[in-house]
């Protein structure tokens, strides 16, 4: 009798399901898709959901991955296996991928369906693991250029050489906010504040998406880590966070809400957990507000072995299988399993027990075969290798370049002891100097980074990249110190002494995940031993820090002349670098994120005034270096800033103008950054927020009037009962050091249908 109620409960479900859909407009994929799911077993299905990695169905010989005839033949016509990804091992020649990938797809076209596999693959600052790729900076780079169409140019080189590798999907862009400088993921991110990581995701997004994600330049992005994964409150990477909801809609929220409308075909779920739930079991998270609310039709797949951390590491699971259930339940479309296939078995009996509808598998294998069929899987699942002549071409290099040179920043530049003259006597030290594996950072040929001075070894390091640039009989080399301890200091010092100028390289070694964990915000004090050695020869030293977020240095930084900051500038970033400190480049990079003075003073640039400090408090914000600082070789000033109306209604839109003029003696691009802030309002309104943003070029002498358009939408914030609002009041618009004051009539308060 039991059975029968269930049978019954899961065919009303699947009625209902199918009743759901057909309230929605059906396009022709939607129509292929269906009539496919119609043909499919329950074991079909589920293996839809099922992702492994590529060790799974494959044997290594001598360091190298091949797939294994009968391990794929298992994954496939057994498992029917939808998705696989790459993880283990390291970068291979185009060669290898397409056998790896034909080896794959032919299996998949011997099951019963034929339906092809999704290889997913993360290549999150260009192709990662393709020998000869256009590696760019990563994200916290790229976010200070403030270059949204360098942004989307370095996306379309990436999906462009991602697809000349055979994989059509992208773990990228990570959505992140970046607020705790101690997570080591933070080079990830697009930095700290959630307008500028919007923009600059939908950028790339579609740059790797394209007009037609189908066609064979262009591949599917994914978005990640949703939602809140880089704040966990001890900064160690997937940690427990505490975010209550409105501060989630406020900060964390907006860039998957904008990735979504961008048309983001996917989404991976955040590790962690939240106020005690793990995303991966919140269906509040996963259904009530990323597809009751974003609207969000693609798939949501999970992280790494995710779903059995539920057990393992959460405990909200008392058995593996409880463990799917939920997941599933809370709506994850397909698991990250990732080493062998118990996800399917447990998948399989919940669905005959009853404890997961057909509805709900149907409507996640929607997803799944939705977006192979928008990827042209069904129709080239195999790329052809002849069509991607541009692959780790000089016309890419010098994207890469370009992004690198525009994301360095420089941050002081006492006495304008840069750019160097040609001529000089340079002696280079420091851990990061010659290194690659502090110019690319983690997933740089292999999940790490550790093998990039291996596989890149055509690129230049800082060191190589200076001797190229005036000839190594002007340079000088002593490593001086290792990361964490100091290597013949008395040799470093030394050589100083015969040298013009010291350029000190000090920063990070490659890492991500937890192994990129620390307890210690502040720089090895080997590294600042070296500066403290050097610094007392009377040369001047130039700081250049390599590193993947803004580490404790502000002893060391005291003792510089001048101050460069590099971030994880990608293969191009030591010529970039040697292009600027020698002024065949103008730097013109911006902090995306606050750089700390003290390990423990750890606040954003959009802090509450109380963070500010009373007035006989001496420990209030007082950062190192603020959001959006950068220097460059000329000067800029501000004038004439402008708004339209001094009175903004809640319908209309506020015009607003500066001049910027170059007033040094060279050519530069400035940054431009609007903000704003609310006087008063019934939150503690942010002392400042980022509005919108702009990039010009000026000539020597030249001006320009940048635009802005600003709506009472652009001004909203959430409020205390989780509803995004905008409030009547006095407004002040700053760019540079103008600002200008209006007011908005009247507040206005969305429908209680939706929160967003």
């Amino acid at each position: 009798m039991r059975r029968i109620v269930i049978i019954i409960n899961v065919m009303l479900l699947n009625v209902l399901f199918l009743a759901a859909q057909t309230k929605q407009p059906v396009s022709e994929i939607d129509k292929k898709v269906d009539a496919l799911i119609a043909k499919m077993t329950l074991e079909e299905k589920v293996g839809q959901m099922t992702e492994v990695t590529s060790d799974v169905v494959s044997t290594t010989a001598n360091g190298v991955h091949n797939i294994d005839a009968d391990k794929i033949k298992e994954a496939i016509l057994k498992y029917h296996v939808g998705s696989i990804l790459n993880v283990s091992g390291h970068s291979y020649d185009r060669d290898h991928w397409f056998k790896v990938i034909s080896d794959i797809q032919a299996e998949a076209a011997q099951d019963r369906l034929k339906i092809p596999v999704i290889y997913g693959i993360d290549a999150i600052h260009g192709v990662t693991y393709t020998n000869g790729s256009t590696l760019f900076p990563q994200e916290i780079g790229m976010a200070a250029t403030f270059n949204k169409d360098i942004a989307h140019r370095a996306g379309e080189i990436t999906a462009y050489e991602t697809r000349a590798s055979y994989i059509p999907w992208n773990y990228s862009p990570v959505l992140d906010l970046g607020k705790s400088p101690l997570w080591p993921r933070i080079y990830e991110t697009f930095g700290e504040d959630p307008y500028l990581i919007k923009t600059m995701g939908k950028a790339i997004i579609t740059g790797y998406q394209g007009n037609d994600v189908g066609d064979k330049y262009h591949v599917a992005a994914c978005m990640k880590h949703y939602l809140g994964y880089g704040f966990p409150l001890d900064g160690k990477d997937r940690t427990p966070a505490w975010i209550p909801d409105r501060y989630m809609r406020e900060y964390f929220l907006p860039p998957f809400a904008e990735a979504v409308k961008a048309g983001a075909r996917t989404l991976m779920i955040n590790s962690g957990e939240i106020n005690g739930v793990p995303i991966h079991a919140s269906k509040y998270m996963l259904t009530d507000v990323l597809r009751g609310e974003l609207h969000f039709d693609g798939i949501a797949v999970s992280d790494w072995r995710d779903i059995e951390y539920l057990h393992d590491r959460h405990h909200i699971a008392a058995t593996q299988k409880d463990a799917v259930m939920i997941a599933v339940n809370a709506g994850v479309d397909m698991s990250m399993v990732p080493y062998e296939y118990s996800f399917y078995t447990y998948l399989v009996e919940l669905v005959h027990e009853g404890k997961v509808s057909m509805a709900r598998i149907n409507e996640a294998v929607h997803r799944i075969l939705k977006v192979k069929y928008q990827l042209g899987l069904f129709e080239r699942p195999v790329g052809n290798p002849n069509d991607y002549p541009k692959f780790g071409s000089e016309e890419f290099r010098q994207v890469s370049l370009q992004a690198a040179t525009e994301a360095i920043t420089l941050l002081k530049n006492n006495g304008n002891v840069l750019p160097l003259k040609k001529g000089t006597k340079v002696f280079v030290t420091g851990p990061t100097a010659n290194t690659m594996r502090s110019l690319d950072g983690g997933w740089s040929y292999n999940w790490q980074g550790d093998l990039a001075d291996q596989f890149a070894t055509g690129k230049n390091t800082i060191l190589k990249a200076l001797q190229q640039k005036i000839g190594k009989d002007n340079v000088s080399y002593e490593p001086g110190a290792s990361f964490d301890s100091l290597q013949n200091v008395d040799a470093a010092v030394k050589a100083a002494k015969n040298a013009d100028v010291i350029v000190l390289c000090l920063g990070e070694l490659s890492y991500t995940e937890n192994v990129g964990n620390i307890d210690d915000l502040n720089l090895p004090w080997a590294q600042t031993e070296l500066a403290m050695a050097l610094a007392k020869t009377g040369k001047p030293v130039i700081l250049v820090l390599a590193e993947g977020r803004p580490r404790i240095v502000t002893q060391a930084e005291s003792l510089a002349n001048a101050t460069v900051l590099t971030y994880l500038a990608g293969n191009e970033g030591g010529d970039a670098l040697a292009n600027i400190l020698f002024g065949d480049a103008n730097p013109s990079g911006k902090l995306p994120y606050t750089y700390p003075r003290f390990p423990n003073a750890l606040v954003n640039y959009y802090r509450k005034n109380l963070e500010n400090g009373n007035s006989d408090d001496k420990h209030g914000y007082n950062p190192l270096f603020e959001f959006g600082y950068g220097l460059s070789y000329t000067t800029f000033s501000y004038s004439n800033l402008h708004i339209s109306k001094p009175t903004l209604n809640e319908n209309e839109t506020l015009t607003v103008t500066v001049d910027v003029k170059n007033t040094g003696d060279r050519t530069g691009k400035e940054s431009v950054l609007l903000y704003s802030r609310q006087e008063y309002a019934s939150i503690a309104p942010d002392t400042k927020r980022l509005r919108a943003y702009d990039k010009i070029e000026l000539q020597a002498g030249e001006t320009k009037t940048v635009t802005f358009k600003i709506t009472s939408k652009d001004l909203a914030f959430v409020n205390d009962v989780s509803k995004t609002v905008t409030e009547a009041g006095e407004f002040t618009i700053m760019i540079g050091d103008q600002v200008q004051h209006f007011n908005l009539t009247s507040g206005t308060v969305p429908s209680r249908t939706g929160r967003l």
